[in-house]
């Protein structure tokens, strides 16, 4: 199911792949997942990939996935493409004040998972059943260094400035469309709405949603049918 492997530490990089003037999340996974033999930051038709493996394109999105689309369809048309997509499982927040001095480290109640990928493959539409796709899911824990801005009253108010890798923590890669069923529990009947899919895997209805809706634009969930408004699911046998 994994095919991510771990660093020491953050810090082992290697100055020949060009992080220089990336962002420091960026630059420590292309790191994390650089091998013997890759090649980086090469431009490919009219786009510049993160990694080329052979005949195998790796993109890593750490902002919003929704302004790969074009750089993604073109690559997609001649290319396989590994999408990796990193979740904050574990952040901590460091607030640092106007003089650049640290003024708090907290852990951020917050816990995500693989099904927070969905917020990000939504907005790719129609690539996110392309044959030639697979998405490596990497949950990290992440340092996010958040800095004071002025702000009117006693209020103080924080901007982020840097994100930066703390552990990768796992990796889960789906290959096939259909390896993506498996956010869907086992115990979940056919003629599902997006209400049970929510409450089986304890998130807001609004991420059953979005997951419904990824699986259905991927070909491997399918409407069955209504109960009053809503929509009954089927998982597709035929994925």
């Amino acid at each position: 199911m994994t095919e991510c492997r771990k660093l020491d530490s953050p810090e082992e990089t290697s100055p020949h792949i060009g992080t220089l003037n990336e962002k420091p999340l960026h630059a420590a996974l292309k790191v994390w997942y650089s091998e013997d033999g890759d090649r980086f930051e090469v431009p490919i038709l009219g786009f510049v990939a993160d990694i080329v493996r052979g005949t195998t394109l790796i993109e890593i999105q750490t902002g919003s996935a929704s302004g790969l689309q074009r750089k993604l369809a073109t690559f997609l048309r001649r290319h396989e493409v590994r999408l990796v997509l990193p979740v904050a499982a574990r952040k901590t927040i460091v607030n640092v004040g106007p003089d650049g001095e640290e003024q708090e480290r907290r852990l951020s109640p917050r816990r995500a998972g693989v099904v927070d990928v969905f917020r990000q493959l939504v907005s790719l539409g129609e690539l996110v059943g392309d044959s030639n796709l697979s998405v490596d899911v990497v949950l990290v824990h992440e340092q996010e260094t958040r800095h004071a801005r002025a702000a009117r009253g006693r209020a103080k108010r924080y901007v982020v400035a840097e994100r930066s890798l703390v552990e990768v923590m796992d990796c889960v890669s789906f290959r096939h469309p259909a390896d993506f069923l498996g956010v869907i529990p086992a115990t979940l009947a056919e003629g599902f709405t997006t209400a049970d899919l929510a409450k089986a895997i304890r998130q807001p209805r609004w991420m059953a949603q979005k997951i419904a809706f990824v699986l259905r634009t991927m070909g491997v969930l399918r409407v069955a049918g209504k109960r009053g408004n809503a929509f009954l699911y089927e998982r597709d046998a035929c994925s």
